[in-house]
């Protein structure tokens, strides 16, 4: 696997917005965002590591622009909001809501899963800007709305959508050659999220993993999730653990994508949403559902690069 630290590349997407892609993207290995402007920068997630923090910070500073640092975080895990201080005390943080008690309720058990990576100093950081549906945020010359999308990945998925060069980044809600993680948000709604999303009208879609995508990500993601379901339909009709019916069902398609492991976490939430009253998104218990993964994987933890 690449070391995402060293092959990580801050790449300009439109005038003085910037996509920062860390391959190849699975577990931990995520994307950031900069929207740069005279005064300062809007930076859209901050990684998991606070070694990989610190190399997108640098490469933030290097492009010559004010020391003003705003942080969006599209959704509370730690692979996205670890290093939000890296960025500096008078940074303002924005995040959903709802991302407060699931900060809280998470803390850093994401460096429980790997024990090997070298974290470095990652914290908690609750933010200092809430919203319950949307805002409007300008960064220089740039436009940006940002909203909740959930759930999807979770409960407090927002995505930041500039309109003029037609922009988005869009957190974990679709991801780019990975496979979809939707155990602690909703198959459906991630769906409803995709139709959504696509109806903007984006050119360039920056995803929370992965290469920079066009609008075909969007279908690319519905395809997978309408099988998730169709698997979910068929294993409860047989009477089969969500386990079991991964087993059953195999990747298909989908397994070029990384880690399609997920396939297990996913009809977890998919088997759930079959439940006559199910609200999306109701918390599972997750730590069981890991293990079930583990075992899907041949009895190993997926990868996390360090």
């Amino acid at each position: 696997m690449e070391n995402p630290t060293e092959s990580a590349s801050l790449t300009e997407v439109a005038d003085d917005v910037y996509a920062y892609v860390q391959p190849p993207g699975g577990w931990c290995v995520s994307n950031a965002g900069v929207v740069a402007g005279g005064d300062g920068a809007l930076v859209v997630d901050t990684l998991a590591t606070q070694r990989r923090a610190e190399r997108l910070r640098a490469s933030v500073d290097a492009l010559g622009i004010g020391p003003r640092r705003t942080v969006v975080n599209t959704h509370h895990h730690g692979d996205h909001t670890f290093n939000n201080h890296v960025f500096g005390a008078a940074a303002e943080v924005i995040a959903h809501e709802r991302a407060v008690a699931e900060l809280d309720e998470t803390g850093l058990a994401l460096t429980a899963l790997w024990p090997d990576v070298e974290w470095g100093d990652v914290r908690v950081a609750r933010p200092t800007l809430t919203f319950a549906d949307r805002i409007a945020l300008r960064v220089g010359e740039q436009h940006m709305e940002v909203f909740h999308i959930g759930p999807a990945h979770t409960t407090n998925d927002i995505v930041v959508w500039l309109p003029e060069p037609r922009v988005l980044f869009a957190g974990d809600v679709v991801l780019s050659g990975c496979t979809p993680f939707a155990l602690m948000g909703s198959v459906s709604g991630s769906l409803a999220a995709i139709e959504r999303l696509r109806g903007l009208g984006a050119r360039t879609v920056v995803c929370g993993h992965g290469p920079v995508a066009g609008p075909e990500v969007f279908e690319e993601n519905a395809a997978y999730l309408r099988r998730v379901q169709d698997i979910a339909a068929t294993g409860t009709a047989e009477g089969w653990s969500p386990l079991r019916a991964a087993r059953e069902a195999g990747p298909g398609e989908f397994g070029r994508w990384l880690d399609p492991e997920r396939l297990v976490g996913n009809l977890h939430r998919a088997y759930a949403e079959l439940t006559p009253g199910a609200t999306p998104g109701a918390a599972l218990d997750v730590p069981p559902v890991f293990g079930e993964m583990v075992a899907y994987n041949g009895g190993k933890l997926p990868g996390c690069a360090a």
